[in-house]
């Protein structure tokens, strides 16, 4: 079964949202410390990281937009893991993916949005006006009962004002978010599977995944 990763690599000083700090990876315990703790020609090295949950690829869970969502912890293993995937593509020349742009029969489906965009990730074009879902589409896909949404961009909300209807939309009815999603291109229109599995963090709504697609 081949997998093909669809996460961006995680490293000290990475810029993910504009405003937001990058991780800071260091060592808690070095190797050249551990070694007075061992018996001789036995190291160990453990890292420590400081970084906001919005770092890289990363999935929103109901309770980073309503106060009484799940966490977490509480977001089901099935809306997570082995999810029946499709793959939605940005219209040539469009800044958003539409209702019109969405097939039937998203059911239980985990429903990534290529748009490119993430060819642009680690550039100052990233943070530029960014392809993202509509408000009509994210009340398709709760209409369709799609199961987790993902995109390639840098919000699947069109961040120009203060609201965020797609956000609000899909995590009210419970369909977990996955952003900033990279090599969508790497994959079939249907007949793969996603997986996108955080920390069981309780008290948590985002945290970085390692996002990734089975094929058959």
């Amino acid at each position: 079964m081949p997998l093909v990763d669809l996460s961006h690599t995680i490293r000290d000083g990475l810029v993910t949202y504009p405003g937001l700090p990058a991780p800071r990876i260091s060592d808690h315990l070095s190797r050249a410390a551990s070694r007075e703790r061992y018996a001789a020609g036995t190291e160990f090295h453990i890292a420590k990281i400081e970084l906001v949950a919005n770092t890289g690829t990363y999935l929103d869970a109901p309770s980073h937009r309503w106060a009484d969502g799940a966490d977490l912890s509480g977001v089901a293993l099935e809306k997570l893991a082995e999810l029946p995937a499709l793959v939605v593509d940005l219209p040539p020349g469009a800044r958003a993916i539409t209702a019109r742009d969405l097939p039937s029969g998203v059911r239980g489906c985990a429903v990534l949005l290529r748009t490119g965009w993430s060819a642009h990730f680690g550039t100052p074009r990233y943070f530029e006006p960014h392809p993202h879902l509509s408000a009509d589409g994210a009340e398709a896909l709760v209409s369709g009962d799609a199961a987790l949404v993902g995109i390639d961009s840098l919000n699947i909300d069109d961040i120009a004002g203060g609201e965020r209807p797609v956000h609000s939309l899909l995590l009210r009815a419970g369909i977990p978010i996955v952003e900033h999603l990279t090599n969508l291109a790497a994959l079939p229109a249907s007949g793969f599977r996603f997986f996108a599995l955080p920390p069981k963090i309780a008290g948590m709504g985002t945290f970085p995944v390692r996002a990734f697609a089975a094929l058959p």
